[in-house]
């Protein structure tokens, strides 16, 4: 907090601006971000990126939450940004520190009592899937392609920066991780999905987040990896959030 001398004399105390912490999905890998962070950095606001040990049997959605929490440090007014899976990290985060909003981007809305593992046939995600691959004359028995289902939509620069990077490992401990995270449900939460995406169709989306967080999603013409494909209109919403929600009651 900091002080400035108002007309009268007295010191107005003046919040910080928020923190924008950015959780990656599956890969754990924090450069998910590379092409948002700049956007939020010339809006004014820190925006930290999350590497997450993903290839780390060890490491479940608590060791997770604690990489998080050190990677935070004293910062408060968090708002927390989260990618697919990332989303039962931040979700678990809000039991440790004072969360002010999530945002979901293109994510597996959880729920209590249900793992990251029983998700996808919990929602209907396989059969949606499936029926839009066969909507679209793609073979939904045949080998999974990542430049097929995650790629497709990506600049040449971005998929550039993709194939060189390499394919990052995911344990599977995460998705048998118990989820019992209920703080979060308390949280202004927003939601981000992609119009083309391949892997959570934008129809089973817009029903998931209307049944589990009772909101309408913003949409963003994008596939799976709506910061890559679409940095600037992604960090536009981010901000967008953060504004309403900074913005006096009238």
């Amino acid at each position: 907090m900091t002080a400035e001398p108002t007309p009268t004399g007295e010191p107005l105390v003046v919040a910080p601006t928020p923190t924008i912490v950015l959780i990656p999905g599956a890969g754990g890998d924090a450069r998910y971000w590379d092409r948002v962070v700049p956007h939020l950095a010339d809006a004014g606001y820190a925006a930290i990126a999350v590497e997450l040990p993903a290839g780390d049997d060890a490491a479940g959605i608590p060791e997770y939450v604690d990489i998080v929490v050190a990677a935070v440090g004293d910062r408060r007014r968090l708002v927390v940004v989260a990618q697919s899976m990332g989303s039962y990290t931040a979700a678990a985060l809000c039991d440790r520190m004072a969360v002010e909003m999530l945002v979901f981007v293109a994510a597996m809305i959880p729920l209590a009592g249900e793992t990251a593992g029983e998700w996808w046939t919990a929602t209907g995600q396989v059969r949606a899937k499936r029926d839009l691959d066969l909507h679209e004359g793609r073979d939904p028995d045949g080998p999974f392609d990542p430049v097929v289902t995650f790629f497709h939509d990506l600049g040449p620069d971005a998929l550039g920066d993709v194939m060189a990077a390499g394919e990052s490992p995911q344990s599977a401990t995460p998705f048998s991780s118990p989820f019992t995270a209920t703080a979060w449900r308390s949280v202004p939460t927003r939601a981000v999905i992609g119009s083309g995406d391949r892997l959570f169709p934008p129809r089973f989306m817009r029903t998931l987040v209307r049944t589990r967080l009772g909101i309408e999603p913003d949409v963003v013409d994008a596939g799976h990896l709506i910061a890559m494909a679409r940095p600037n209109e992604l960090a536009s919403l981010i901000l967008d959030y953060v504004a309403q929600a900074e913005r006096p009651p009238r």
